[in-house]
């Protein structure tokens, strides 16, 4: 069972194999932006919803390198400040870093999403050869400068999980299916992993590749897929099957879940839920009647499941309960389950 990066740092290799094992028997609970702001909050120390509720941090913490590129350089230093504080912190209590991309388009405005009239389809331009390759690669190097900064007290690399070009398989972003070829994607792939490792000697990384929820069959799920050489961890989102607008197809959702995890049993990689939720969670027993009963169903084997952000100011935007929501009990059921791990069930994950 190869990682994509011979290489890795002994922490990274030892978080693989460890999310390995774990995963047999377990899974890890995610919570995208869980730390650095939820509901009503934003900046406080010590601080999350999930660990509010329950009393312990999610076991994963999604972060994301959207403020990496596309604005000043002053604020790009200011935004990777408060994001390499956030990843050691989570390092030296025992947490697991996942990162989310938000990219936006280097060759047009349109920021990450696809706008009519306004973006570029910038994959051809940003592959090898391309118009827009070069400013590519220096957006690269300001990535790998991150990855070579978070550096925990005892001097050692914090192992990220680097999950780019999230639901490709969509139109709603510049880098989505209809918008970029199947060759120019995974040139595009197979060029940041090996420029990033290869060049810029970063080896702290676990590559994840996560297609939305679009594909009923193995073969659907890796028709863009770059090869087993590129990629650690095998994911998908799904917010479709799991309740979004009322909608409820959890035999669907299941289906998709075990194509990924068998997948990932087949090529020795890592199989992550990689993003999920229902927005306001209105269901008071999703956690346990949807969430828990779909990932304990099949016996598959998913490192993780991590759900989309708590915003600051929205009243709707949440996708992870705070003490008084109405999910919060059912909640409670779902962490005391010994099935699910939050970050206070984690011992030595990186050793």
């Amino acid at each position: 069972m190869a990682q994509v990066d011979k290489n890795a740092t002994r922490e990274t290799k030892a978080l693989y194999q460890n999310l390995k094992s774990l995963s047999q028997k377990h899974i890890l609970f995610g919570h995208q932006h869980a730390t650095e702001y939820g509901h009503g909050w934003s900046g406080d120390a010590e601080r999350s919803d999930v660990k509010s509720v329950t009393g312990s941090h999610p076991a994963v913490i999604g972060v994301d390198f959207s403020g990496l590129s596309d604005r000043p350089e002053e604020e790009i230093a200011k935004m990777k400040e408060v994001l390499r504080k956030n990843v050691v912190d989570t390092y030296h209590r025992g947490g697991v870093t996942t990162a989310a991309w938000h990219f936006s388009n280097p060759a047009s405005g349109g920021g990450f999403y696809w706008k009519d009239s306004v973006s570029v389809a910038a994959m051809a331009l940003i592959r090898p050869g391309g118009s827009h390759h070069e400013k590519y690669r220096q957006i690269l190097r300001t990535i790998a400068d991150f990855a070579g900064s978070v550096k925990g007290r005892d001097n050692k690399l914090v192992p990220i999980i680097f999950r780019p070009y999230h639901e490709f398989d969509g139109d709603w972003f510049w880098w989505g299916k209809g918008h970029t070829s199947r060759e120019d994607f995974i040139d595009v792939w197979r060029f940041t992993v090996s420029y990033l490792r290869d060049s810029l000697h970063v080896h702290n990384f676990i590559y994840a590749f996560s297609p939305d929820c679009k594909f009923n069959t193995e073969a659907e799920y890796l028709e863009r897929f770059p090869g087993n050489e590129w990629v650690d961890m095998v994911g998908m989102d799904d917010y479709a099957d799991f309740g979004r607008d009322g909608k409820y197809n959890l035999e669907a959702g299941l289906k998709k879940l075990k194509i990924v995890s068998d997948y990932a049993e087949k090529a020795g990689k890592l199989a992550a839920f990689t993003e999920t939720g229902l927005e306001t969670i209105p269901n008071p027993t999703w956690w346990t009647e949807t969430l828990l009963k779909t990932l304990r169903a099949e016996k598959m084997k998913l490192a993780y499941v991590l759900v989309w952000r708590n915003d600051t100011r929205s009243a709707t935007h949440f996708y992870a309960p705070f003490p008084g929501q109405g999910s919060a009990a059912d909640f409670m059921k779902f962490y005391n389950d010994p099935y699910t791990l939050f970050e206070k069930d984690l011992k030595n994950i990186y050793k």
